[in-house]
């Protein structure tokens, strides 16, 4: 591996995730790959170079589960060291409150499937960025979303 291979693997990498929220739940995928295996996490995956954060957040969610979002609402980001490779991966949080379609397993060779779970009892293990988006506010931001989304509807 050369010396310019090496110094582009240690830079940071921008990851998106797309939480889905619906009648107080949010969409979460068992992973299967190099990143995270057997974790949970939302729809998500790499910020395309030119692309915005909401065409990223809609194309991800749409590739892996069929759904197509009709409210992005922009979020936080965690910034993150993940084992065991030790890759640095900046993730930026997209809500999605208000969506279209029937729910599918579009990437089998990425997620065991998809299910919805309450905020409150969320699956284990979760994504290492996602456990940290939860552990610093980010369940008590996704329960004001679901109240707020809920009294809309």
């Amino acid at each position: 591996m050369d010396s310019l291979q090496k110094e582009l693997e240690k830079r940071p990498r921008v990851g998106l995730a797309a939480v889905v929220i619906k009648n107080g739940q949010i969409l979460l995928g068992k992973r299967i790959g190099k990143i995270g295996d057997a974790r949970w996490a939302p729809p998500g995956g790499h910020l395309e170079y030119g692309e915005s954060v909401e065409a990223c957040a809609s194309r991800e969610l749409l590739e892996e589960t069929a759904l197509v979002a009709k409210t992005l609402i922009p979020g936080p980001y965690t910034n993150n060291l993940i084992a065991p490779k030790n890759q640095h991966y900046v993730t930026l949080y997209v809500f999605i409150p208000e969506f279209e379609g029937t729910l599918q397993c579009l990437e089998p060779e990425k997620c065991a499937g998809w299910d919805w779970f309450d905020i409150d009892h969320l699956p284990t293990p979760l994504l290492t960025s996602f456990d940290a988006f939860i552990q610093n506010g980010g369940a008590e931001t996704l329960k004001t979303l679901c109240i707020t989304h809920t009294q809309k509807g």
